[in-house]
């Protein structure tokens, strides 16, 4: 899969599986609190609901500015398993979650054939990401235990999350990269270097 790809184009997604490796696992605790917080609330289940899209945006982001196959699921397996090695309390298990995190987007961009990375393909990629995600969360976290009410809200709420912080918001995060000009040797650069000569 990844011999379409250029040796930079590798290194790029490596560096971002790293980075937000990092940012990932800032999240993790982010999400404790916000769980201990709405605990007295009876809102426990949502804590990590709420910035669940959070841990798919690397993906979005890897396959929004590369656009080669495999970015999306690479990038994500790279991040899950960096957290790992720097000592995440999720354990290896998180390797599987961010494989089939990264699947869940992979498939919406390969549906398009690789062709298409418009707002709304990154939106529903997270989207996707956030159900292939709960898909496994119901056999490895327990989420089969809930009540009915509370898996449609919870599952709804993180489908919302995968498209907003990991669609809306990883394709801003490109676009301002984009704009800087640091990705002008990358599929996203050439086409914002290419709007900036159309408008010239």
């Amino acid at each position: 899969m990844l011999k379409q790809w250029k040796l930079k184009e590798i290194v790029l997604m490596s560096i971002f599986g790293v980075v937000f490796a990092v940012i990932y696992l800032m999240f993790y605790f982010f999400g404790q609190g916000l769980r201990n917080f709405l605990t007295p609330f009876g809102l426990a289940p949502f804590g990590y609901e709420i910035i669940f899209g959070i841990w798919f945006i690397v993906s979005i982001i890897a396959a929004y500015v590369i656009r080669k196959p495999g970015a999306a699921f690479w990038s994500e397996l790279i991040a899950g398993t960096v957290q790992v090695l720097i000592g995440s309390p999720a354990g290896p298990q998180l390797i599987i979650s961010a494989a089939i995190q990264g699947l869940g987007a992979e498939v919406v961009f390969a549906a398009t054939r690789y062709r298409n990375f418009s707002l709304s393909v990154l939106i529903l990629a997270g989207m996707s990401a956030a159900i292939f995600s709960y898909a496994w969360g119901w056999f490895q976290s327990g989420l089969a235990a809930l009540t009915p009410e509370l898996i449609v809200a919870t599952l709804a709420v993180r489908i919302i999350s995968g498209g907003l912080l990991a669609g809306l918001l990883g394709k801003w995060i490109s676009d301002q990269l984009a704009q800087t000009g640091v990705l002008r040797g990358y599929a996203l650069g050439k086409e914002w270097q290419e709007k900036r000569e159309k408008s010239a």
